[in-house]
């Protein structure tokens, strides 16, 4: 093999250190974890057994390519080495230095099933805390010839998470290592890039991603919204619009108007509500899409892109057939929309204004589950969220539009 990568002293120790049956790394996003871990996948690979199967394992089919088959490519990061990497988009194996590899998404716990039967030597595992814990453990049975290794990267998560309690704290009573990096650990970065990426991040997630701390999801989600700094009784113009909707029969339905005014920051500029148990009154889909209307006629607004609570199907077709300009489902991944709405909010970027009754209602009390955490899960208490929720489709759908408008923090 060509002679390894430039990398950082913590980088090649962590490579030289791991001859464990189990070595985690884990830490901030860009901190050099997974390139030293995919180096030492390519060392084990070059020196594996012909007897035992070779595994990547990850959330999905496409996580594994994206995040462990397209590095791997990359000439930048392995030289000559990426010509010795091969694959197919959608083909469940590769060709890595001659080797078969078969490549396993284990997308729920049904996916312990694909496991079962095989003998392996070698597992690369991407993202280990998105793994179910069943399938984990499998993979691990079946890792059973001598010498047999398993390689993984992973974030942060919370502190009960039960990579951390099960693995990684009890690592002295296992035979596992660990490599804890953070983002100053990654040498390559640029300040300004390294500034940037920091400025993404805010409470829990800045905790994690950037400090590559495991610490517990409590209290109030959205620890940086102060009603005296983040709702306003006036509005700038603005330049952009965009609409989003949490749909409710039974429960209330909510409608954001989200603008991007001439003063590069984001407005909740207005809000609708129909709270059915309240008015003894549910509306159908035709009456919704009606009233959306109606309320964005009397602002006099088109919005560029109306983002929907993508399980509303019913309703999204009736808007379809109502003519309702930019319909489109929303992104409705809840950690990662949390994680704009908090970016937002902390970096004095998103305001409200106060006409939003609802939302300012929710925001307060918008708070982490106890019970989830308790077992390791980040998840809001499902309760007076509706609002909230719509302004979550808003923000994260946009994510692309206005990530660049972040301020850098301060130095």
């Amino acid at each position: 093999m060509p002679a390894p990568l430039p990398l950082s002293d913590k980088q090649l120790a962590s490579v030289r250190s791991a001859t464990a049956r189990i070595c985690i790394w884990h830490g901030s996003v860009r901190s050099g974890k997974t390139i030293a871990s995919l180096l030492c996948f390519l060392l084990r690979v070059h020196r594996a057994p012909a007897s035992g199967l070779i595994l990547i394992c990850g959330r999905s089919l496409q996580t594994i390519e994206r995040n462990v088959i397209e590095p791997l490519q990359d000439h930048g990061l392995f030289g000559d080495v990426a010509d010795e990497v091969r694959h197919t988009r959608g083909a469940t194996t590769a060709v890595i230095l001659g080797r078969v590899v078969h490549l396993v998404g284990a997308s729920d716990a049904r996916a312990e099933g694909r496991l079962r039967g095989l003998t392996a030597s070698l597992a690369y595992v991407d993202e280990v805390t998105l793994l179910p814990a069943a399938f984990f453990r499998q993979l691990l049975a079946r890792l059973s010839l001598p010498g047999a290794q398993l390689i993984g990267t992973t974030n942060p998560d919370s502190p009960r998470h039960w990579v951390k309690r099960e693995y990684l704290d009890r690592a002295h009573e296992l035979d596992l290592v660990e490599f804890h990096f953070r983002l100053a650990d990654n040498p390559s970065l640029s300040p300004a890039y390294v500034a940037a990426l920091a400025a993404e991040y805010t409470g829990l997630w800045r905790r994690r991603m950037i400090l590559g701390e495991w610490v517990v999801a409590e209290g109030a989600i959205f620890d940086a919204y102060d009603e005296a700094q983040h709702v306003v009784d006036e509005l700038p113009p603005m330049r952009r619009y965009w609409a989003a909707i949490d749909y409710g029969t039974t429960n209330p339905f909510a409608a954001i108007l989200l603008g991007l005014g001439d003063d590069d920051v984001l407005y909740v500029v207005s809000e609708w509500r129909h709270d059915s148990r309240a008015a003894h009154r549910q509306l159908t889909d035709v009456q919704y899409s009606r009233a959306v209307r109606e309320w964005l006629d009397e602002l006099g607004v088109e919005p560029e892109w109306t983002f929907v609570d993508p399980s509303a199907t019913s309703y999204i077709t009736q808007l379809w057939a109502d003519g309702h300009p930019g319909v489109t489902r929303a992104r409705n991944d809840v950690l990662d929309g949390i994680r704009s709405v908090s970016a937002a909010l902390g970096a004095g970027l998103l305001r409200i204004h106060r006409s939003a009754a609802g939302l300012l209602d929710e925001l307060p009390s918008y708070v982490w589950d106890d019970a989830a955490a308790a077992h390791g899960e980040d998840r809001p208490v499902k309760a007076a969220d509706h609002s909230v929720d719509a302004l979550r489709y808003a923000v994260h759908s946009t994510a692309n539009e206005w990530r660049g408008l972040l301020p850098a923090p301060a130095a």
